[in-house]
């Protein structure tokens, strides 16, 4: 009767630890299904680290089990009651030392891909610039090399290292997109930098992971990912069709409010490193910097450093970062 229910009890287990981990496979679980680089090695540290956790789990829990039956209060009992007995060294150094071993080995892995991720993924291809504004509740796209601009959707070719240069003009937010990498948040006053890259063709969903309002639900938008030659149609349809985005565009888009997706040819100069300027970027020259290698506009950032009184903070910033 007492190997039955343990094998009952076994089962049990086996069935909702299954349920559990298999749950994650399904499509809708996009953080399982990378396209890119940054979201493959990301992957590959989620499952090292359910791994290194399964290591003291399973055992615990098998031992939890196994105690709860083996040792349970049954008429008859003969085992020996020792009231007094509190500790055991050697019970005590085992069961330290395993989990700070584990967080050892963890955090060596966690260290190494953070790292990693701050730098190209794919360091023989020329890498390209997008700077990105969270408003409520939109995304607005800058593309500094192209001189066009969207809202909630931009349009990256399959392979090149994406530089997302982050920044917002409205509350604190994050910007995910669960298939192509992490989160980075977006922060007034400061630019964060996030490199990404989709290595297949395809249309990859992405949200405001910080809570932002009333409109929060409505935060998405679309990364569309394009071989090089449809990207460069894209580009070139974008200048000749959509309208220029004005700074009266611009204050209307700051408003708080949703709104499907828009093109824009152009938008105006310095529009971006504005923004950070207006919202405290000059009081931390260093983020202005980053602004500025990210756009290419260095008299943009030569003249916020000057405005700020401390070019040569920002230019021993400027050498470190390089």
């Amino acid at each position: 009767m007492h190997k039955q229910s343990v094998k009952k009890w076994g089962a049990l287990v086996t069935a909702v630890l299954a349920a559990a981990l298999l749950s994650g496979c399904g499509p809708q679980y996009l953080v399982f299904h990378p396209v890119g680089p940054v979201g493959k090695q990301e992957l590959n540290l989620i499952i090292t680290s359910v791994i290194l956790i399964a290591i003291v789990i399973v055992p615990t829990l098998a031992i939890f089990f196994f105690i709860i039956f083996r040792y349970r209060n049954t008429p008859g009992n003969k085992a020996k009651y020792s009231p007094e007995w509190s500790e055991s060294k050697v019970l005590e150094v085992v069961w330290w030392s395993i989990p700070i071993i584990i967080v050892g080995i963890l955090s060596v892995f966690t260290a190494k891909t953070t790292f990693a991720l701050t730098r190209p993924p794919e360091q023989n291809v020329n890498p390209m610039t997008i700077e990105v504004t969270s408003l409520d509740w939109k995304w607005l796209f800058q593309y500094p090399g192209q001189g066009v601009a969207t809202v909630n959707y931009c349009e990256i070719p399959t392979g090149v290292p994406v530089q997302f240069v982050l920044t917002s003009d409205a509350p604190m937010n994050s910007f995910w997109v669960p298939q192509l990498g992490g989160q980075e948040y977006t922060m007034p006053g400061m630019a964060m930098g996030l490199w990404l890259q989709a290595d297949k063709p395809g249309q990859y969903y992405g949200h405001g992971a910080n809570f932002t309002g009333r409109g929060f639900a409505h935060d998405d938008f679309t990364v569309i990912a394009a071989s090089n030659s449809d990207f460069n149609k894209w580009v070139s349809q974008t200048k000749s069709s959509a309208p220029a985005l004005t700074m009266a565009d611009y204050n209307k888009l700051k408003k708080p409010s949703t709104m499907g997706t828009a093109s824009y040819s152009s938008f105006p100069k310095g529009l971006f490193d504005n923004v950070i300027w207006s919202e405290g970027g000059r009081y931390m020259p260093g983020t202005m910097n980053m602004a500025g290698m990210a756009s290419g506009n260095s008299t943009a950032m030569s003249n916020s450093t000057a405005k700020s009184g401390i070019a040569n903070e920002a230019s021993q910033s400027s050498s470190s970062n390089k």
